[in-house]
């Protein structure tokens, strides 16, 4: 079969966002015909080019996600340079991110609903379950262990999908990236015991950070509020996790229990995956019967941001008529 060509051109709409080595922007995929798509479009900072170790996990990134395909995972469309910059074309998830969700909360004196908070974790377990298990387009196992869980890499569309982004750090078989032993990757209050000893990460380092996440949402708290390596390992090694429920008192005990099992500094007592994580928190929240989902989710944010614009892609009025 011959390759079809095709020309596919973008606009860009606004920054949307900005943070570490990259920038996104709303855009529009245009195409024949006056084809149209919103789509969001990441970009490397210039500053950080000149180091062909950060473009080499820019286009890793690209690539690795490009054939994770899950409700879960934030779809990227294509990989492009122009200029000689490069650019990702995702998927856009018109949301907020979880770290957006708590603190909102926190501005309220309130702290994320127990039964929605459980029902994202959830989502994320998924979506970290599916990562680990994806296979290349040879059936190949692509050992992908994500690195980098933090409310800030979860988006909650305003339609209640949970969406795990950026694999920026990822590690796989198919990625050239720094050797754990030698470089510490990922948010020092988000890492594993693993990541922070230079151990080397598993599928259970992220079970881990996603227990630190979870721990976060239902108390408002950071449990490794560090910002040094050392203090992150005494803390680790010296002193327990305080229980959840002494800082949230509505968190049931057997949800207290998953949680706990997860931020199981030894990865023996931890889940072995996050298949097994998902499983437990599903059957906590559906054994009685009907329990939350993404409607009641999409409902939830409705009445967390009753002055957010959830139908018009976060564009104003103006921008709108722009298009």
């Amino acid at each position: 079969m011959k390759e079809i060509q095709y020309l596919t051109s973008y606009r860009v709409l606004k920054k949307i966002a900005s943070g570490g080595m990259g920038s996104v922007f709303l855009a529009e995929q245009l195409g024949a015909d006056a084809f149209r798509k919103i789509v969001a479009i990441k970009t490397i900072k210039k500053e950080y080019l000149s180091n062909q170790e950060n473009v080499d996990l820019f286009v890793g990134e690209a690539k690795l996600v490009a054939d994770l395909i899950h409700e879960n995972v934030l779809q990227v469309y294509q990989l492009g340079v122009t200029k000689g910059i490069y650019y990702i074309v995702m998927e856009y998830a018109h949301g907020k991110n979880l770290a957006d969700i708590i603190r909102s909360h926190k501005k309220m004196g309130k702290v994320t609903n127990i039964e929605i908070g459980a029902f994202m974790i959830s989502r994320v377990a998924r979506a970290l379950h599916y990562a680990h298990e994806a296979r290349d387009i040879y059936g190949a196992p692509l050992n992908i262990v994500h690195r980098d869980v933090t409310p800030s890499n979860v988006i909650i569309t305003y339609g209640g999908v949970v969406k795990l982004t950026d694999f920026g750090i990822a590690k796989a078989v198919t990625m050239n990236t720094p050797d754990e032993a030698e470089v510490i990757m990922g948010k020092l209050p988000y890492m594993s015991p693993e990541q922070a000893k230079f151990i080397g990460t598993t599928r259970q380092s992220d079970v881990f950070s996603l227990g630190l996440v979870m721990y976060e949402l239902l108390t408002n708290t950071v449990v490794y509020n560090v910002n040094d390596i050392d203090d992150l390992v005494d803390k680790m090694d010296n002193y327990s996790i305080k229980r959840p429920i002494r800082l949230n008192p509505h968190i049931p005990p057997k949800l207290e229990e998953i949680m706990m099992r997860a931020l199981s500094v030894n990865p023996k007592e931890r889940y072995n995956d996050a298949k097994e994580f998902s499983q437990d928190l599903e059957h906590y929240m559906y054994d009685k019967g009907y329990g939350p989902t993404n409607e009641k989710l999409s409902r939830y944010l409705r009445r967390l941001y009753p002055d957010e614009n959830f139908d018009s892609f976060g564009l104003s009025p103006q921008e709108s008529q722009m298009l």
